[in-house]
């Protein structure tokens, strides 16, 4: 008996170690080797501020940032706002990692004009009276020739997580209006959306064994399946009907910790990260089902934990290189501090000698890739053969920590960068900064 378990136990161990190994080595056990601070475009001392609140100091703890554009009749882009999610409480209030001691404060929803560079808090409109707000992932459907536009959120409220549905009117950019709340048994750790109409949207769920279950199971069990990484969670497809019910269905399963969630401008490919295991998944994707079919896997050099398409579908990936750092902060433990990486993503464009993908593989791995970081991409995560991967922002968490979501606006080449226990967002220049 004895041996047969053994040889179960010792089975369980190399398919953990073939499938987890590499991930659990460089970001549980290894403590990464990163800068203090470093930006792509230039010393980061010269080229990033900080913008933060400085009224009411609400600006913190942002979880999740988007682009809101305003376009014209010909879908060219007129004005660019960004629209950020943020719980100042969040050290209070956390379903995905603890603790869950006190719902009570709302969390927030900002925009910032990218043109103007003004700041200001967005009001909820007919709010339901005593229901929480604790925004996470969400997406907002562009505004075309000043129509209004739907805004899906996250919300990690006291009993469920729901999915909260607003209007945004560019004529009152600071007010979103409550429409409705969506709720179904399928949304067991809800976590990021994007939206493919106005009206229905791709949504990850996180984890299967929550945070929320009975002490102490949630918290050993939500830990377990977060290192340990088993395929237990999924991205799904839901669409909202005129009358106010959805149609769900699951579009990808077998995925390990399905954090963040993009997709590409046109529509036909579907980025999502697996924290756990350190990959983005990119999907391929039906428009006229929403059916996708998994197309590659791109190895990151962190836990990612949001992914955003730039404006040329470069896919921008912002996460946490150090899994314990980051409980740390999570934790408030003194002089605690986690780091933070973000990447871009494209793929690798034919070149005129017509060199194949398993060329360019062969010869990232003979030079190394992502050669200008300090701490490259390369010394982690082995070279992709389809896809071109560079450090934009590194740091050991001295200058900005516990990284989630990365935007580069590519009509500027400004880039924006949230941290989940940060206070205030940082934003690096192409142009060193006269400060």
């Amino acid at each position: 008996m004895f041996y047969k378990f053994a040889a179960v136990l010792a089975t369980l161990l190399a398919i953990y170690v073939y499938r987890s190994g590499r991930a659990f080595f460089h970001h549980v056990l290894t403590v990464p080797n990163l800068p203090k601070g470093y930006f792509v475009g230039g010393d980061y001392r010269d080229h990033c501020v900080f913008i933060k609140d400085e009224k009411d100091n609400r600006l913190n703890h942002c979880e999740h940032m988007l682009f809101w554009d305003h376009l014209d009749e010909e879908d060219h882009v007129t004005n660019r706002f960004i629209l950020l999610s943020c719980d100042p409480e969040r050290r209070e209030w956390n379903t995905v990692m603890g603790p869950m001691n006190d719902p009570d404060p709302f969390g927030h929803l900002w925009i910032y004009s990218t043109e103007t560079g003004s700041l200001s808090p967005i009001s909820l409109a007919n709010y339901p009276q005593g229901h929480d707000f604790h925004p996470i992932g969400f997406d907002v459907y562009p505004s075309k020739a000043s129509a209004p536009s739907n805004l899906f959120l996250v919300n990690h409220a006291r009993e469920n997580s729901t999915i909260e549905q607003f209007v945004l009117d560019p004529a009152q950019p600071t007010v979103a209006t409550h429409v409705r709340t969506l709720t179904s048994s399928y949304f067991v750790a809800p976590n990021s959306v994007a939206l493919t109409s106005p009206t229905s949207f791709y949504l990850t769920n996180d984890h299967l064994m929550t945070y929320r279950l009975p002490r102490p199971f949630g918290s050993i069990l939500s830990t377990i399946e977060t290192i340990g990484g088993p395929p237990l969670t999924w991205v799904a497809h839901v669409t909202v009907l005129p009358d106010g019910s959805i149609e769900h269905k699951f579009a990808a399963l077998g995925i390990a910790f399905a954090n963040g969630v993009a997709l590409s401008r046109d529509g036909l490919c579907l980025a999502v990260a697996s924290s756990s295991m350190a990959k983005v998944h990119f999907y391929k994707r039906d428009p006229s089902t929403n059916d996708l079919t998994l197309d590659r896997d791109v190895i990151v050099p962190f836990g990612p934990d949001n992914v955003m398409y730039d404006d040329d579908d470069t896919l921008i990936v912002a996460g946490h290189p150090h899994f314990p750092s980051f409980v740390a902060v999570v934790e408030s433990k003194s002089g605690a501090k986690a780091p933070s990486w973000a990447i871009s993503i494209r793929p690798f464009a034919a070149n005129q000698h017509g060199e194949s993908e398993g060329q360019k593989n062969s010869r990232s791995k003979k030079t190394g890739y992502d050669s200008r970081a300090p701490l490259s991409a390369s010394v982690i995560a082995p070279a992709s053969s389809t896809d071109e991967v560079e450090t934009i922002f590194q740091s050991d968490g001295s200058v900005y920590g516990t990284a989630t979501t990365g935007l580069i606006d590519s009509q500027t080449g400004t880039f924006y960068l949230t941290g989940l226990y940060e206070d205030g967002v940082l934003v690096c220049y192409p142009e060193p900064r006269s400060i």
